[in-house]
């Protein structure tokens, strides 16, 4: 009996010794596969060579990889006996920014986009370090085998940025040709926490993010003769002002909302009253039922200040919003008070922060919304020197898509392999 009660006391801890083990001796090539990624980023819907560099390196770890599931998307599966099937997920692509942070492995990128621009490219969200974690976490998984029971099913899903790749891979069929996950976590990296650390957010931690544009019609003319005219630009700039009140005054206090107009383009010349002004908007919520009286009331908004205006019911604005839109990130309560004790075994509770929600939108939130209702759990990593978080209330760190973001490489991957194997570990032991 006493045995046992000791087998159980010091068990987390032999497991993160261990776990430590693996990853300090992986650590170097890690390394090395990070700055080979970052001078090698490809933008959303181009991934091919990062997806095959991922994919060989799944296979030398002993997974069984599938690639081009759903486009660039790829799995691996490592099974070990009778036990949960855990997914872990990683996304693949990178930005059209061009690298402004001096670090000799530096992404030097050109490529052409979908429309056939020549743009910059750079792995600016930190996808890179994503990757590198991912790839050790397989490794220490597939080298501690003799710890755990089940099934890990790695996933590398492309074209995140653009909140396209989990719907695309779930359509094809990642829930029914390989182990449907009990349970599916991710990490990302934060650009204001200190390498060594880790931050949980229960609850809602993403927002639901749509795409609106709303064109605005007019009846154009010379600009000395507004009596003859019906101006889009005096109305867009009324409805830009009008749509302010819709946060402020329409939806429940408390429950966080923005709108916000990050696009106005209309007219060729200062005495030319336009026929058309094009608005785009961002909109940011977490419930579903604040994301549907956002779009309700712009559409009113806009109708009613054309009608203000006295515009012909032929040149009515339209209002459009995308159907690419990206739903909230809501991590289940328990598996995060799982994923927590079980990190904190192996970097410290002290390290494993509380972290507030922020309105960025991830499309992993896709995995927890199929029918079949996989609980997920996405834990941010830090990734900066501790000296520069603590002096960031003077000088604000470069956030995220900053073409001067640029992680700490091997403490942050360090923290990211203990801290995701450790979960991973815990939660295949789970009855």
């Amino acid at each position: 009996m006493k045995l046992s009660f000791l087998f159980l006391l010091f068990a987390p801890l032999l497991v993160a010794a261990d776990v430590a083990s693996v990853t300090r001796q992986e650590l170097p090539s890690l390394v090395q596969l990070y700055q080979e990624l970052h001078a090698n980023p490809e933008l959303s819907l181009q991934e091919v060579e990062t997806a095959s560099l991922v994919s060989k390196e799944l296979r030398e770890a002993g997974f069984e990889v599938t690639e081009k599931v759903g486009g660039n998307g790829l799995v691996g599966v490592l099974k070990n006996g009778e036990g949960p099937v855990i997914m872990v997920r990683t996304d693949l692509d990178a930005l059209p920014v061009k690298e402004q942070t001096g670090v000799p492995y530096a992404s030097t990128k050109m490529v052409k986009d979908d429309r056939g621009n020549e743009v910059n490219v750079m792995h600016a969200c930190g996808h890179d370090i994503h990757m590198a974690s991912f790839i050790g976490t397989g490794r220490a998984l597939s080298q501690l085998r003799d710890q755990w029971k089940g099934t890990v099913v790695m996933i590398g899903q492309h074209a995140e940025e653009r909140v396209l790749g989990a719907r695309l891979m779930l359509r094809a069929g990642l829930f029914s040709k390989f182990p449907k996950p009990d349970k599916a976590i991710a990490l990302h990296c934060s650009s204001d926490m200190a390498h060594g650390q880790v931050g949980i957010v229960e609850g809602y931690a993403l927002a639901n993010v749509d795409s609106v544009e709303i064109v605005v019609k007019g009846v154009g003319g010379h600009g000395s003769m507004p009596h003859l005219c019906k101006d889009p630009i005096v109305l867009a700039a009324q409805i830009v002002l009008a749509l302010q009140t819709i946060v402020s005054r329409e939806v429940r206090p408390g429950d966080p909302a923005v709108v916000t107009v990050g696009s106005i383009h209309g007219g060729t010349k200062s005495n030319i009253i336009s026929e058309e002004v094009r608005l785009q908007l961002t909109l940011r919520s977490y419930k579903t039922e604040t994301r549907k009286r956002l779009i309700d009331s712009i559409k009113r908004v806009v109708k009613g200040q054309a009608e203000s205006a006295d515009m012909p019911a032929d040149k009515m604005p339209e209002v459009i919003v995308s159907d690419d839109q990206s739903p909230a990130l809501y991590n289940q309560p328990a598996l995060c008070a799982e994923v927590r004790r079980h990190i904190g075994a192996a970097i410290g509770e002290a390290n494993v922060l509380t972290r507030e929600p922020v309105m960025g939108a991830e499309d992993f939130a896709e995995y927890g919304l199929t029918k079949e209702k996989v609980p997920i759990c996405m834990f941010w990593l830090g990734t900066q020197p501790p000296e520069r978080v603590a002096a960031a209330k003077d000088k604000p760190l470069p956030s995220l898509h900053s073409p001067y973001f640029i992680p700490m490489p091997e403490p942050t991957i360090e923290t990211g392999v203990r801290a995701m194997t450790a979960a991973v570990l815990g939660l295949l032991k789970q009855p």
